[in-house]
């Protein structure tokens, strides 16, 4: 008679055959979707704080952590109609944003006519102007952070532009985050990040 062999307790296989999550796994990907810091989102959970960086970095590696982060993601997309092509169009609008678009400067000419008797001088002065909000267009708008009157005038502040581009570069496989978890000589265990360029192939 054929038996059938039993999932070992505690590991109950899931709907694809990989061990089921228990609840500290599910609250760990919860947290993790909050800011996509995975030592954070381990102590949240309730890890070690002295081992979350490590367990939040094997915990991620788990084939039934990716299946479950990647489920709730899409439901997450779902339930927000925020798609990763909206929030690359977003991040583009930063990224390829030209400030020409939003600012006038140069140099405007001056003429006093108080005085006549060598002709009028000429003065060249330097002037930055802001462009009327019903000129700037939609994107450059939406790249812009801050604009404000100081006593020297309008003050304009971008986003990040290189933030922007090194989230598009994430997205579109062109840089990777080297992590590293090990201790030296027996110390504490620091993690480092580490953004790492990609050739045109997306390998090392």
């Amino acid at each position: 008679m054929a038996t059938t062999k039993k999932p070992a307790a505690g590991k109950k296989a899931g709907g694809n055959g990989a061990p089921a999550l228990n609840e500290k796994h599910k609250r760990f990907v919860d947290e993790y979707l909050i800011d996509l810091n995975a030592t954070q989102a381990a102590v949240r959970a309730g890890y070690s704080e002295k081992t979350a960086g490590s367990q939040g970095f094997d915990l991620l590696k788990k084939p039934e952590i990716q299946q479950y982060l990647t489920e709730r993601m899409a439901a997450r997309e779902k339930r927000t109609e925020i798609t990763q092509d909206k929030v690359l169009k977003e991040l583009a609008k930063i990224g390829f944003a030209d400030i020409r678009r939003a600012v006038k400067w140069g140099e405007s000419v001056l003429v006093h006519a108080e005085d006549d008797e060598g002709g009028n001088p000429v003065e060249l002065k330097h002037t930055v102007a802001l462009l009327s909000s019903t000129e700037i267009d939609d994107d450059t708008a939406a790249a812009i952070a801050e604009v404000s009157q100081g006593r020297d005038g309008v003050k304009l502040k971008m986003h990040d532009k290189k933030g922007a581009l090194v989230d598009i570069g994430r997205h579109l496989g062109m840089f990777k985050d080297k992590v590293e978890v090990s201790g030296n000589d027996g110390g504490a265990i620091v993690q480092r990040i580490e953004l790492v360029a990609l050739d045109g192939n997306g390998a090392d």
